[in-house]
């Protein structure tokens, strides 16, 4: 049910238009059957003229309708599935970072890659499905037709395995659905599997506790709930085709002595029971699909209202202010996990920063150095407190312009493969410049906006991060630990000549390090420690 009211939120009318056309093309695959059975209790097809016609126009009318239903709820579902992914993305994009970063990457991804493929699965099955659907009712009319009273005896037997096939259902729904609980939990350790392989292969005993407490336990878990949902719908399926078998034989053995049937009739009835198995085999088979489907579309829909009620306001951001003035933090704090008692508070803080200062943000791990940063981008919004940007405050309203005055290099920063959003006419020109500062003209090329590889070492991607930066060209630039991985030349060509030629261009550079040896270098130097300001000074002369 959820499926198909996904597919009619798309477009209500191709639907019904699609599944009208799938009941057509299956009532004429019936016809075809009653046709077939009345044509060999008379004799020779090649006798019987005005079956042969009738014959030929419904085999035509079933093959273009099942043309028209396929490629209709095709198309229809492709569109639907094509849109739920975009949606999804910009959902993701649209929500506030903290709460992102809440639900972690395992439950997004998940749901980007898995749920959504097996909505896709599912959708493309469908137009299959009503076919298979529309013979069954067909035939089941074709029954009727021959006798209403076997079709009294036929539906209290379908009812009986319906019934019977419901349960078996709702168990194996049961199952699928805590596999699929698992699987987020089974991401997270794929997840650390890719990501901490150094620390993995460094540390035998640590790689055994990986994989047999944390990895085969949350795959055998994953293993177990699948095995068990696959088996009962594969159960369902064949206590299906024993009911089938059941009724054909109730018809050619038993009702013969309950009721007096012509050799015409039961025939017709064997010949469509035996039909019937391949459509009620196909739908009972598809049931395993539909039902991953209908729990991913919970799974999206959930996490689609989560991300719904945490988003932010999206417009298009005016122009930003190039010479701009002051920047303040006032009372500024951001509470984690404020459901829970243990929540980390960090701040309040007062802050100013001013156009063309070199500051260093420092302290130790915990302090506070990062949540600091993305208060100041503006990734975070504040928990208490606001932020100022030349008297005007910062709020849903406006922060997505606000944003587009930074420039920043997180330590866990992300290099894509083209320079996004950079619509300069000289982009290749400036970009093969600054590839030839920071010494990577041999190793990476520009070519349209796309760099030939980032398959390169730690620091070297880094340095194409800083590349970047540059093209962007914003008022305000913010480097997390970017040192960290460069080799002693280049970290001091950073630290003396990348930052001081962006202060010299009027820039205000923030720097969070452990270089304590650069530390002179700077204009003014923030401690944090517990999340609060130790000290805000400045080396040099001014304000």
């Amino acid at each position: 049910m959820n499926l198909l009211l996904f597919l009619l939120r798309s477009s209500w009318l191709l639907v019904t238009l699609a599944i009208t056309a799938g009941f057509i093309s299956g009532g004429c695959s019936a016809g075809l059957i009653a046709l077939i059975s009345r044509a060999i209790s008379q004799g020779a097809v090649a006798e019987i003229p005005a079956l042969a016609i009738g014959f030929g126009g419904l085999a035509l009318i079933a093959l273009v309708t099942s043309i028209l239903s396929q490629v209709m709820l095709i198309r229809l579902s492709q569109k639907a599935v094509f849109e739920l992914r975009l949606q999804l993305a910009r959902q993701i994009l649209a929500a506030d970072l903290s709460r992102l970063e809440g639900l972690g990457n395992p439950r997004l991804l998940a749901t980007l890659t898995e749920d959504i493929q097996s909505v896709a699965n599912a959708v493309f099955m469908i137009p299959f499905l009503c076919i298979d659907l529309a013979i069954v009712v067909g035939c089941l009319t074709y029954i009727t037709w021959l006798s209403w009273l076997v079709l009294v005896l036929v539906l209290g037997l379908m009812g009986v395995a319906v019934g019977s096939c419901q349960l078996l259902i709702n168990q194996g729904s049961k199952r699928l659905t805590l596999a699929r609980e698992v699987q987020d939990d089974l991401y997270g350790h794929l997840r650390s599997l890719t990501e901490g392989i150094k620390e993995l292969k460094l540390n035998y005993r640590r790689r055994q506790a990986f994989i047999q407490e944390d990895l085969e336990v949350t795959a055998g878990r994953f293993r177990r709930h699948n095995i068990e949902g696959l088996t009962l719908f594969s159960a369902t399926s064949s206590w299906g085709k024993l009911i089938f078998f059941f009724a054909i034989g109730f018809v050619l053995f038993s009702l013969p002595k309950l009721l007096t049937l012509p050799a015409q009739t039961l025939a017709g009835y064997i010949l469509t029971f035996t039909y019937l198995m391949l459509p009620m085999d196909n739908l009972i088979n598809g049931l395993p699909v539909l039902s991953r489907a209908g729990i991913a579309l919970t799974k999206i829909e959930s996490l689609g209202l989560d991300l719904a009620q945490h988003a932010e306001q999206e417009s298009v951001p005016p122009a930003i202010h190039t010479n701009w003035e002051k920047l303040s933090l006032s009372h500024v704090s951001h509470i984690y996990r404020q459901d829970e008692e243990d929540g980390f508070t960090f701040g309040p803080v007062d802050l100013t920063l001013y156009p063309g200062e070199l500051v260093f943000i420092i302290g130790g791990n915990g302090s506070g150095k990062s949540t600091l940063s993305k208060l100041i981008t503006g990734l975070y919004t504040p928990s208490q407190g606001e932020v100022w940007l030349d008297g005007e405050p910062i709020d849903s309203h406006n922060r997505e312009w606000y944003r587009q005055h930074f420039s920043a290099v997180f330590s866990d920063f992300y290099l894509f493969e083209r320079l996004l959003g950079l619509d300069n006419p000289d982009l290749d020109a400036k970009a093969r410049h600054y590839l030839q500062k920071l010494q990577l003209e041999h190793k990476v090329e520009i070519n349209q906006g796309r760099l030939s590889t980032t398959a390169l070492s730690q620091g070297q991607r880094k340095r194409l991060t800083l590349l970047v930066a540059y093209l962007e060209d914003r008022p305000i630039y913010l480097f997390d630990e970017w040192a960290a991985d460069q080799d002693p030349q280049f970290r001091e060509v950073f630290y003396t000549e990348f930052l001081a030629g962006l202060r010299n261009q009027g820039k205000t550079v923030l720097v969070i390090s452990h270089d304590d040896h650069y530390f002179h270098l700077a204009d003014r130097v923030i401690k944090l420690n517990y999340g609060q300001i130790e000290y805000d000074r400045y080396l040099t002369a001014g304000r």
